[in-house]
């Protein structure tokens, strides 16, 4: 069974940072499993900036939707960051795929090695005026509570600071 640690928090908020700092002590290889699409060019940007700051030896799997593909095909002895749930879930509603989610949660189960999963804590405002942005909010807010009962350690970030709330 996977050793799971969910890291939360706001944009900029330092997690993706922290899940990389979780992986370099781990002293095993990693595997970066990465969630985005360059649907624009800010977007490429981003992800492009991402791609630089993780190190040359990491290897990276590009998983839009099939999380739970990306994860099977992973050896135990790896440590998986996946970057992040945020875009996942987004990429899931957008493509009607919402079957990917509770396949990706029987794939964590059936994983044995450490995995940081990194996403946007997105509840903590007010609640949005539209109807697809408040279902998008609502079940961000249930993935994140299916897999904080699930996960070993859960971290909130804050203005950089890691703060333990789990484990």
């Amino acid at each position: 069974m996977a050793e799971v640690h969910l890291v939360l928090g706001g944009a900029r908020s330092g997690k993706s940072r922290y899940a990389m700092g979780l992986a370099e002590s781990s002293a095993l290889p990693v595997t970066f499993i990465a969630t985005a699409r360059a649907l624009d060019e800010e977007m490429a940007a981003r992800i492009q900036r991402h791609r630089q700051e993780r190190p040359a030896h990491w290897e990276t799997v590009e998983a839009p939707v099939d999380l739970a593909g990306a994860l099977d095909v992973i050896s135990p002895g790896r440590f998986v960051i996946v970057d992040c749930l945020t875009l996942w879930l987004l990429n899931c509603m957008e493509m009607d795929r919402m079957d990917a989610l509770r396949a990706f949660e029987r794939a964590l189960e059936a994983h044995a090695g450490p995995v940081a999963l990194v996403s946007n804590e997105v509840g903590m405002g007010v609640v949005p005026a539209d109807r697809l942005s408040r279902r998008f909010v609502d079940e961000l807010g249930w993935l994140h509570q299916r897999l904080a009962v699930r996960a070993d350690r859960v971290t909130l970030m804050v203005a950089g600071l890691p703060l333990e709330v789990k484990g």
